[in-house]
């Protein structure tokens, strides 16, 4: 009976000592597998047992249970000023301050939904063409044969082996299987190499490597020795094959996917397909931002009624330009000169030509710029790239933040043009799951969401494929309509939300994950909710501890401290005011926490009913008053 006594976890989190911060040599057991809430008035000290005693010494623990060599990267924690704590376990803390302010954050990747998403697509989307919206199928070998002697005749083509894409690491058995093959090229990162070179790759950067497998010129008669080459590089590449055009656009093709009409052959659909942190799902244009910073005209030229002479171009690096001693005016000059406009014009009275000349260049004609400098004088031939291009270029090229964050105010944020703002490239967007692509379904709000998912339609095969990811998608689309999140979409940013809102996206990860004997410390999750929503989180609350978990709760809110699913209440009163004088030594015994409901009487107004738990010292004591209310 005694080993089994021994066995069974601690009942409670025993603090001994604590002097953090307001705590003045503060005890307490707090009951472990329990909703508990700590309540108190303002500098009590209720976020400092909580936040900077409890679980820093719990985060402080599991980083002292790391490897020295992982210790190394995360840092030191310093030891919270308390004498002992027993009891604890992992400490995860979910406030409203951690927000993710990164841009590419979104709702559907904090929660981690998007992720079974991408998994989701990769296994079940069907592929269509992104240029006719066809279904796309697989490419035989005579099918690519066909394409590639459509090149027209005299074409120089190199057949490439994409044996590494996108990977990390030094990749030597790879290069050493190439040379002991026979093959002589290969193309690594976009350079050629001899394999009979000594090649060193950086293991900490991402790699692409192709193995040049035949090089043909495109002619009557080769189909025997490009139907063998082609099968080479299928079985080298599991079914990719790279066609790189001497002096043209390189084309892939695919015995997985192609478009017969179009030509268009798309890779094999992989998860990172649709992640737009991916450079393999991302949109190239706006590598997966969904947006621009776009140097705008109308910022760069406010005040259109004024003359270039006088100061209507304000962009940084030619405000200078009205100056006749400078070499922006000197090549404003010779624009003038050659295309017959006057600098004192107003810059709204330009014609389009003109318009368009200046702000976007001459199209690589050139003009003869006369200047004449602190080094003398000379004709400079000069190709005007146009204001925008010009700003571009210096903005890309200056190494000083101060400049760039200067460049930035003429710059406005626009949609991205190629993708229209769904960061992922059109090939990933033309895949659909119920006729619909991925940005459609994680644009949907969480309401509707969850409604589409109870009633899509899939294939006998699809379902058998999907079913245990989509029971996961459900699950957590669910855990976020339990706290009051069903108006939000996976793809909105979570640098828009507000901290109630973090918070409760972090609560449902959490239920999401399944943890069990972790110990949660929430400050004030019901600040700023409408009573209905306040219902949500507390059931969402019960569910976490349900699973297990320890919940350690700072909060004010009466309604949340009466609820039925409030294990403990930990109350605090402040030293009275006639204690205060005393010296410190004597004032740390005399620090009582008051108990209110000492009567039936008070305990029938509050609705606690009142048990005092056994083992605790009595009322009136350096303890902290524990009130039983379920």
């Amino acid at each position: 009976m005694e080993e089994a006594k021994k066995m069974r976890p601690r009942e409670y989190i025993k603090i001994r000592g604590a002097n953090e911060h307001n705590l003045k040599n503060i005890n307490v057991d707090i009951p472990r597998n329990e909703l508990v809430v700590l309540t108190g008035m303002s500098g009590s000290g209720k976020s400092s047992l909580a936040f900077d005693t409890i679980y820093a010494e719990g985060q402080r623990r599991y980083m002292e249970s790391l490897s020295s060599y992982a210790r190394q990267f995360l840092g030191q924690m310093e030891k919270p000023n308390v004498e002992s704590i027993e009891g604890l376990s992992p400490a995860i803390s979910i406030d409203q301050k951690s927000t993710n302010r990164n841009p590419r954050s979104t709702v559907g990747t904090v929660t981690e939904i998007y992720d079974y998403f991408r998994l989701l697509y990769a296994r079940i989307g069907i592929p269509h063409c992104p240029k006719c919206g066809r279904e796309i199928a697989k490419q035989t070998v005579d099918q690519m044969v066909d394409q590639i002697m459509n090149m027209g005749e005299g074409t120089k083509i190199q057949l490439l082996a994409p044996v590494v894409r996108g990977r990390k690491g030094e990749h030597a058995k790879v290069l050493e299987r190439a040379k002991r093959s026979g093959y002589v090229r290969v193309r690594i990162d976009g350079s050629m190499y001899e394999l009979t070179e000594e090649i060193k790759l950086d293991k900490n950067i991402k790699h692409n490597i192709d193995i040049v497998v035949d090089r043909l010129v495109v002619k009557d008669g080769i189909q025997r020795r490009l139907t063998d080459s082609i099968e080479n590089v299928l079985e080298l590449a599991e079914g990719l094959l790279v066609v790189d055009v001497i002096g043209g656009e390189p084309a892939t093709f695919s015995q997985s996917f192609s478009c017969p009409d179009c030509g268009i052959s798309v890779s094999e659909v992989e998860p990172r397909s649709f992640s737009f942190n991916n450079p393999f799902g991302a949109c190239p244009v706006c590598f997966g931002l969904g947006y621009k910073m776009e140097f705008d005209e109308d910022l760069m030229i406010p005040d259109k009624r004024l003359s270039i002479n006088e100061g209507a171009i304000t962009v940084m690096g030619w405000q200078s330009c009205a100056d006749k001693s400078s070499f922006t005016n000197a090549i404003l000059r010779a624009l003038a000169k050659e295309y017959n406009f006057d600098l004192d014009t107003p810059f709204q009275d330009y014609p389009q030509k003109i318009h368009d000349i200046l702000i976007h260049g001459t199209n690589g004609k050139e003009v003869l710029v006369h200047y004449t400098g602190q080094r003398g004088s000379g004709v400079y031939p000069v190709a005007f790239e146009g204001l925008i291009k010009n700003v571009e270029r210096r903005y890309r090229e200056t190494a000083s933040e101060s400049s760039k964050q200067e460049y930035e105010t003429f710059m406005r944020i626009t949609p991205c043009k190629e993708c229209k703002g769904m960061r992922l490239k059109k090939e990933s967007l033309a895949v659909t799951v119920c006729d619909k692509n991925i940005y459609e379904i994680t644009s949907m709000s969480i309401r509707d969401l969850q409604k589409f998912l109870d009633t899509m339609t899939l294939t006998k095969q699809q379902q058998f494929i999907g079913e245990r990811v989509l029971k996961e998608i459900r699950a957590r689309v669910g855990f976020l309509v339990d706290v009051g999140l069903e108006y939000l979409s996976l793809a909105r940013a979570t640098a828009t939300l507000s901290g109630g809102e973090a918070q409760r996206i972090r609560l449902a990860t959490q239920i999401g994950s399944g943890l069990v004997g972790v110990c949660y410390i929430l400050d004030e999750p019901s600040i700023g909710l409408h009573q209905r929503d306040n219902d949500k989180l507390l059931n969402t609350l019960k569910n976490l501890r349900d699973l297990g978990n320890t919940l350690v709760v700072v909060e004010h809110d009466e309604d949340t401290m009466l609820q039925r699913i409030i294990s403990w209440t930990l109350v605090r009163e402040p030293v009275p005011t006639a204690e205060r004088s005393l010296p410190a030594a004597q004032r740390k015994r005399s620090c009582r926490f008051r108990n209110p409901l000492r009567d039936s009487t008070s305990a029938a107004k509050s609705g606690f009913p009142y048990r005092r738990p056994e083992g605790l010292p009595p009322a009136g004591s350096k303890y902290w008053e524990l009130r039983k209310t379920t």
